[in-house]
């Protein structure tokens, strides 16, 4: 089984962390293949760099030349799952739904630590799509940017602990969501630290894709999420020598 890791920004380090964790979560015999956008913004933090990235998605996952069994969007709160699931024929896992579904599994109602005060609205768009809405005790911002979150680990370790017991003590939140790409790997110390389980999107985005593929399972293409329409599109597909590798 292989199954592609998008990161939604242009920043490599960002991806390698998001494979490691994609990879730790994975069954043996599953191969993560980690993609990086062609173009966007080195993070996305708000709307515009969003709705860049959501296209970056899309151009690099159709510029993979090679088979593959699933997709997962690992960015929180971003735009783009529907246009991949109308892109591709195989399973498309964002990882705020998949955080938040397990979450609901765990503990009956979850708060997301997330970046910057600005993602938030995003992020609870997102969930409201999703269904999930009524479920979230909070959306707490930790005012660390995306490119601060790899500058001081213990740190950051601190930071998002500091917001979940926030989450536990004031929001009657029973379950933590690590609400960023760049924050995988860190659930099992913040969950040492708050006592409560600790949910990171991309793991769970993987351990669903796989699911979901042992099943055979994949996109409904009759109705929301069928496959576009033949017709004209100016520049698109993005040729490969127009943009920078």
């Amino acid at each position: 089984m292989r199954i592609l890791v998008v990161n939604v920004n242009t920043n490599e380090s960002v991806t390698e962390d998001i494979a490691r964790a994609a990879r730790q979560a994975a069954s043996a015999g599953t191969e993560i293949v980690a993609l990086t956008p062609r173009f966007g913004s080195e993070s996305v933090e708000g709307n515009f760099e969003s709705y860049l990235a959501a296209v970056g998605v899309m151009d690099i996952v159709m510029a993979y030349n090679e088979t593959f069994d699933a997709v997962v969007q690992a960015g929180f709160g971003e735009h783009g799952r529907e246009g991949l699931q109308e892109l591709v024929n195989v399973p498309v896992i964002d990882i705020t739904e998949a955080a938040a579904h397990l979450a609901m599994m765990l503990g009956y109602r979850f708060s997301i630590v997330t970046t910057l005060q600005r993602t938030v609205p995003q992020i609870l768009d997102r969930l409201r799509v999703a269904g999930v809405l009524e479920h979230c005790a909070s959306v707490r911002a930790t005012g660390l940017s995306v490119l601060e979150l790899a500058e001081d680990p213990a740190r950051t370790c601190r930071v998002v602990v500091n917001e979940a017991m926030k989450a536990i003590r004031n929001d009657q939140a029973e379950v933590i969501c690590l609400g960023c790409g760049g924050l995988a790997g860190l659930d099992q110390m913040v969950a040492d630290e708050a006592g409560v389980p600790v949910v990171d999107g991309v793991g769970a985005a993987v351990g669903l894709a796989e699911t979901l593929v042992r099943l055979g399972l994949s996109t409904s293409k009759i109705g929301a999420y069928a496959s576009p329409l033949p017709k004209a599109r100016t520049g698109w597909p993005i040729p490969r020598g127009d943009v920078a590798p």
